[in-house]
Formats: C-alpha cells, sequence, structure tokens
C-alpha cells in the first residue's frame, strides 16, 4: 500500500458495503473536499465475487482507492478460538456474531492509516448502537493521535436520508437498500430491520441471510464428525483442516439446516435493551459440540471456575475492551484449561438444530473410571456409597434438626425438654443402628 498523492490529507473509511458507508463514501468527500479510501477488513464472509463487488461499488461511489485486508486468521487467534473455549454466549443464546470482529477490524483501520500517511479515520456506526464504542474505544488504545469522524453518529442521519443521497446523484444501492442493515463474518450473520425495533415479531423469511427458505421444503438428517486439539477445531469428517477453512465449510453444512438462527435480546453497552437477528450455523454447531467434548474431559470444578471466567470474557468481547489487560489474564486460565480437549464429536444435522450422538477422547474421564454409573461401582464399595450419602445428607439432618429445637424453644418449658430428650433419645437410636457392627461402622464413619 503506497500513500496516496492527491491534494489533501486522505481519510480512511471503515467500509462495509452496507448503506451507511457507502452513503460515507461521497459524502466524506464532498464535505471534506478529502480522497476517501475504503479498507474493508475481512473477518469472513467475503469471497471472491462479493470482494470484486465491494471494490467495484467503492470506486463507483468514488472512493479514491481501495484496499481489502484478510484477517480472518488474525480473528481467529485473538477472539474466536478464545470463545470457543469459553462456549460463551451473550443471553444463553447470541454467540457474538459480529461485535467480536470490531476490535480487529479496528486494529486494521488504524495499521492501514498509518501505512498511508492518514490522519483521519472514520466509520459508519450510529449513536444508537454498540459499534460506535467498540470502535472508539479500540482506536483511542490504539492510535489515540488518530482523527476519527463518525457522520452517521455525530450528525445523526437517518437511512432514509441516506438512501435518498444516494439516489438523487445515482450512485450505487446496497442489495438491502434500507430496508435491513446486513453485518456478516466468519463467526455468523445479524439481521437488523424494522421488526427488531421491538419485540413483538420476527423478521420476514426473505430476510434471512444463509438460512432463507430452510423450512419451506423437508432435509434429510446428515452425520458428520467434528475433531478437536486442545480445544479449538482441527477436523471435519476426519480431514484435518485450518481453523478458518473448517469454521466456512461448517457453516455451509449447517446453514442449509438453520442451524444457529435466532432472534438475540440483550443489553446494550450504552444501557438500552436492544434486538437483533442473528444467523450462526458454525458457531452454534462448534460451541455445542465442545461443550459436550469438555463434559468428558474436564473435572466438575475446572468446568465451574471456566465458567465464571468465561461469562465475562464475553462481556468484555462485546463491550469492546478486547485490550483490557485482564482478557488476557483470562485467555491463559483458557488456555491452560483447554490441555486435554481433545477428541471427536459425532453430530446429526437436522432442520433447526444439530444433535450430539456421541463423544470420544483420549482424556476420557468416564474411560478412566471402573465404576459404571447406574450399574455397577468401581474403585469404592456399597458400604462407601452408604457412608458418604450419609455424610452427605448431615448439612440437611442439622438443618431440619435446629429448626425442630427452634420451634421446640418457642412452645412451653416442658415441650422443650421434652422435645431435647426427645431428640437426643433419636440420635442414640440412629447411632446405635449406624454402628451394627464393625465392618459397617468403619464404611459409616
Amino acid at each position: 500500500m503506497q500513500p496516496s498523492n492527491a491534494h489533501g490529507a486522505p481519510i480512511v473509511l471503515a467500509y462495509s458495503g452496507g448503506l451507511d458507508t457507502s452513503f460515507l463514501i461521497p459524502w466524506l468527500a464532498e464535505h471534506h473536499q478529502r480522497p476517501v479510501i475504503t479498507v474493508t477488513v475481512d473477518t469472513g464472509g467475503i469471497d471472491a465475487a462479493a470482494a470484486a463487488t465491494l471494490r467495484e461499488r467503492a470506486s463507483a461511489l468514488g472512493a479514491h482507492a481501495h484496499h481489502q485486508v484478510d484477517a480472518r486468521s488474525d480473528y481467529f487467534e485473538q477472539v474466536l478460538r478464545f470463545l470457543i473455549m469459553g462456549n460463551v454466549r451473550r443471553g444463553q443464546l447470541y454467540p457474538l456474531c459480529v461485535g467480536a470482529e470490531r476490535v480487529m477490524q479496528a486494529q486494521t483501520i488504524a495499521r492501514v492509516a498509518r501505512q498511508l500517511g492518514a490522519p483521519t479515520v472514520a466509520h459508519g456506526c450510529t449513536a444508537a448502537g454498540n459499534d460506535q464504542v467498540r470502535f472508539e474505544v479500540a482506536l483511542r488504545t490504539l492510535a489515540p493521535a488518530l482523527e476519527v469522524l463518525a457522520p452517521v453518529r455525530d450528525r445523526a442521519f437517518k437511512r432514509a436520508e441516506e438512501l435518498q443521497y444516494l439516489q438523487q446523484r445515482a450512485l450505487p444501492l446496497p442489495p438491502f437498500g434500507a430496508a435491513y442493515s446486513i453485518n456478516r463474518g466468519l463467526w455468523g450473520v445479524t439481521i437488523g430491520g424494522q421488526e427488531t425495533l421491538g419485540s413483538g415479531g420476527s423478521i420476514p423469511e426473505s430476510a434471512w441471510v444463509l438460512s432463507r427458505g430452510a423450512f419451506e421444503q423437508s432435509r434429510a438428517p446428515e452425520h458428520h464428525r467434528l475433531g478437536f486439539e486442545r480445544g479449538e477445531p482441527a477436523s471435519l469428517d476426519g480431514q484435518a483442516l485450518p481453523a478458518v477453512e473448517l469454521i466456512e465449510r461448517l457453516e455451509q453444512l449447517a446453514a442449509p439446516f438453520a442451524i444457529g438462527r435466532g432472534i438475540h435480546l440483550g443489553d446494550t453497552i450504552i444501557g438500552t435493551k436492544g434486538r437483533v437477528a442473528f444467523e450462526a450455523p458454525a458457531a452454534e454447531t462448534l460451541l455445542t459440540a465442545h461443550r459436550e467434548l469438555e463434559k468428558l474431559v474436564l473435572t466438575a470444578r475446572q468446568q465451574r471456575v471456566k465458567d465464571l471466567v468465561a461469562a465475562p470474557y464475553g462481556d468484555l468481547v462485546h463491550e469492546g475492551q478486547l485490550l483490557d489487560p485482564v482478557c488476557r489474564d483470562i485467555e491463559a486460565l483458557l488456555l491452560s484449561s483447554q490441555l486435554r480437549v481433545s477428541g471427536e464429536v459425532r453430530l446429526l444435522l437436522r432442520p433447526g438444530s444439530v444433535f450430539i450422538e456421541g463423544v470420544d477422547s483420549p482424556y476420557s474421564l468416564m474411560a478412566a473410571s471402573k465404576g459404571v454409573y447406574g450399574e455397577a461401582a468401581g474403585e469404592w464399595s456399597a458400604l462407601d456409597a452408604l457412608g458418604f450419602s450419609r455424610i452427605v445428607a448431615l448439612s440437611g439432618l442439622f438443618h431440619r434438626r435446629a429448626g425442630e429445637r427452634a420451634d421446640a424453644r418457642a412452645g412451653d418449658p416442658a415441650g422443650e425438654r421434652a422435645g431435647d430428650r426427645s431428640t437426643r433419645a433419636g440420635d442414640g437410636e440412629t447411632n446405635a443402628g449406624a454402628s451394627g457392627g464393625g465392618h459397617r461402622a468403619a464404611g459409616a464413619a
């Protein structure tokens, strides 16, 4: 990339091809009288045809130059693999389809601006959404000297106004015009429209991007195998694949079943409630499979502690705080937790869901036990089980006993004394019963 020789310092625009950023190309050039260089950061979902279309549209809209940067591998290494390791979903539903990539995009935009000698960058975020915060926080952290322009937010442009501006100048429009805001990446697609502004309804079938018409005709279920190495996706149907290629193939397999389709209602960074439709076939499949593999190889305490840090990690990523050093601390724990999360998961893909048929791993804690759940004891005897059950019951027993004594004391003195004697007698009978025989006494202790 060579710096522009055009008059005036260039403005580097984070360009997605949607309505907001399409509108900004001619608007910035017109109002700032400076060349606009568009940069599309590919974090997934852009094939060769889509890349060519973006380049052609940017040029037709007046961009002085256009650059596309492939950041998919970096996106996986820096973000997605940790979302998989943490089984991260927002609101127990949404797998952070698009918001997770904004810091990566801002990081790339800042780097390109430095390479081009551009003192100004621009983005198309609104004042009402999450992305403005993500971009601004990342850019301020990485490149505080850069001037950041956000005309759609700062001048409160409406989508209808942007559409009219382009139409009046006979400039190309994005595919969905002003009806829907579409964001696509390696981890899925988000769709925002009139229907998602409230909580009462769904978007029409025609608005879905990856799974449109999936339920209109029956589709035979499919069996697949998904392999993991240390918590990271490593193979599909026995074929070793780089993570990015595996995710892209998995999306192609699962999308026709409408797996990972949903509408997320949650809390925005700025404190309001927000709602967005999403399609995340690869993310849904990977997170579901990874979760089941972890259950086989991690101890209960490992799972519990990992879950405690995975949830705030998801919040930090959602809020654009991926650069905060606490994220490195959490990532270190996640990496440590995944040392034995290797194995293969058998999947059944069917309309609307992914079903886990089975899980295998050389580190299986189930296979390591000599016992069989519900069938036979292993490293313990029946007497051990009896003693264990008695000990585990103590907390509840003491709670009940304390309540009975308190109730007795609240009555007349005679009743209190009778209650105490009755309880002591009962205790003696229980202890005597428990010690009937030397081996049983040892087991109960």
